[in-house]
């Protein structure tokens, strides 16, 4: 008499689970008594692991290559020059620190001048050459995901609305972290004195431009169109007082971000990947050519200068997933579904948890680089916070990312 089969127990492989409840798939990693560990092995406020790879392209002013388990991000930044007379502003001049702008048509009145010394005074010239780098557009980010990173962002499909918003955001944090000096951008240039005095009857032969010998920006050449600026005198003025220095040109940053693959936060790979190429980012030697009235760049780049930063501001996102009363997903009277007052805060979400998270965060700190007391060294200095979604996190789910947030930026500061 033939023995019955005994029945097998109905079992799927994980990736199956995942697809057909994935809410109660990664409930039950977190839910381990033991060890509770997201599908992917990392612990809920672990991070994975950063390799950076600069001066991968060769015709980029800087660039670098990051990767954060299967994100990958390219980023290079290409410089162009900006001619003062093509935008809206009439004259920048070399008096006091920082610069003093006038605009064309701006009826705004300028209380800056005239302000007290210390952390008010540089905070307030800060925020003005923040406010000037914004008006003048001279960081542009631009993200690309149509790369066939991901199956939902296929090559030739027009810019997505992730896309969009995440260029956006670099450039908020851009300017918010106040991370390129002004100064960096600017490319001076000094008249040669005047050569003609009350006292002098015969003028000097030469008074045509050279080639600037300075490594600074600011560049010392002849210019015979600069004539109005200070050419208005009311007596006779020496050889050893002659024209202004002004700024005759800016540098333009154009950041390319290109995601060659995606798998969740892509806002902090594509904020290091901007950081890390600005941070390896040279600019070559320019001076301002009088005779044919144009900025001339030198071919070697030996003679660069290295784009100098402000701290080095690192963004860390988190999510806040919420498991349903019971484990597996409870329903209630009306049908709907219940989510229990348990909750995960995952650090580095990949693409998988992000489609569970109906709630981020992201908080950028770096270093302060003032404002601190002597002896007691650097304080971390919280930047900014974005929040999406949902009203989980309080006061203290936000203390915890912060200080997760803090470990981050030393993580990163190692690499």
């Amino acid at each position: 008499m033939a023995v019955p089969p005994v029945p097998q127990p109905l079992s799927f492989p994980p990736l199956t689970y995942a697809k057909l409840s994935p809410r109660a798939f990664l409930a039950a990693h977190l839910d381990s008594p033991t060890n509770p560990a997201r599908p992917n092995t990392r612990a809920p406020h672990a991070f994975r692991p950063p390799t950076v790879n600069t001066s991968s392209l060769t015709h980029a002013n800087g660039s670098a290559v990051i990767r954060c388990g299967d994100t990958a991000v390219v980023c290079g930044v290409r410089a162009e020059v900006l001619r003062s007379e093509d935008v809206g502003y009439l004259r920048i001049n070399a008096k006091g620190k920082g610069a003093a702008r006038e605009r064309k048509d701006d009826d705004r009145e300028d209380g800056g001048e005239g302000n007290e010394e210390g952390e008010d005074g540089d905070r307030e010239s800060e925020e003005r050459d923040r406010d000037t780098i914004a008006d003048l557009g001279l960081l542009v980010p631009n993200i690309e995901l149509a790369t066939g990173c991901s199956p939902l962002y296929m090559p030739g499909n027009p810019p997505s609305t992730l896309a969009q918003s995440l260029s956006q955001r670099v450039l908020t944090l851009l300017h918010i972290s106040n991370l390129v000096p002004f100064e960096q951008l600017q490319i001076w240039h000094t008249p040669a004195p005047l050569t003609t005095t009350a006292t002098t009857p015969k003028p000097k032969p030469a008074s045509i431009s050279t080639a600037p010998d300075a490594p600074d920006v600011r560049m010392e050449e002849a210019s015979d169109s600069d004539s109005n600026s200070s050419a208005e005198d009311n007596g006779v003025k020496g050889e050893e007082e002659g024209k202004e220095a002004e700024v005759k040109a800016f540098w333009t940053l154009y950041i390319d971000i290109l995601f060659i693959s995606l798998d969740g936060n892509a806002f902090d790979a594509a904020w290091m990947a901007v950081l890390t190429a600005l941070r390896h980012t040279r600019l070559p030697r320019a001076w301002w050519d009088a005779d044919r009235e144009m900025v001339v760049c030198s071919p070697s780049m030996a003679e660069g200068r290295k784009l100098g930063l402000r701290g080095a501001p690192v963004a860390s996102t988190f999510g806040v997933f919420e498991r349903a009363k019971g484990g597996m997903g409870g329903v209630g009277e009306g049908g709907e579904e219940q989510k229990g007052e348990e909750k995960y805060i995952l650090a580095d979400l990949d693409d998988f948890e992000e489609s569970l998270c109906d709630e981020q965060v992201t908080v950028v700190v770096d270093r302060a680089t003032s404002g601190t007391r002597k002896g007691k060294g650097k304080e971390m200095k919280l930047l900014r916070i974005e929040k999406s979604g949902g009203g989980v996190v309080g006061v203290e789910e936000m203390r915890a990312c912060v200080q997760m947030a803090e470990g981050r930026w030393k993580q990163w500061r190692a690499v």
